[in-house]
């Protein structure tokens, strides 16, 4: 599976970017997919994955209500609809799979594949 991430830029706060990760080797029906970032100078962390069936999304608690998560079966592409952006969401962002069902989702070292990142910068 090979994952590439892309439509991060650099935006003023209160701004949208939707991010984009295209998937190649296998679809994305058979994957759970997740978005995590990594702000400057800290460890990466969770933001939201959907599940295989795309009925179920789930999030960190920071972007409840402003980001979400989405695919296109169609495309093999899972995206990252960001609104209202703050400065605190600037970071890399990366796009993860797995085909395996998750314990723990939220921990990086879960997940089995991993896009290249794509950063975003959010001023103030």
């Amino acid at each position: 599976v090979q994952l590439q991430a892309s439509g991060g830029g650099l935006v003023e706060a209160g701004a949208s970017l939707r991010l984009s990760c295209v998937g190649s080797g296998r679809t994305v029906s058979t994957l759970l997919m997740a978005w995590f970032r990594q702000p400057p100078g800290k460890e990466r962390e969770f933001v939201a994955h959907i599940s295989r069936d795309g009925g179920t999304a789930v999030y960190t608690d920071s972007v409840k209500g402003r980001f979400t998560i989405s695919r296109d079966v169609a495309e093999n592409t899972v995206y990252l609809q960001m609104n209202t952006l703050e400065p605190e969401d600037t970071a890399v962002y990366y796009c993860a799979a797995t085909p395996f069902g998750l314990r723990v989702p939220t921990a990086s070292v879960a997940w089995d594949y991993w896009g290249q990142g794509t950063q975003v910068t959010v001023s103030s």
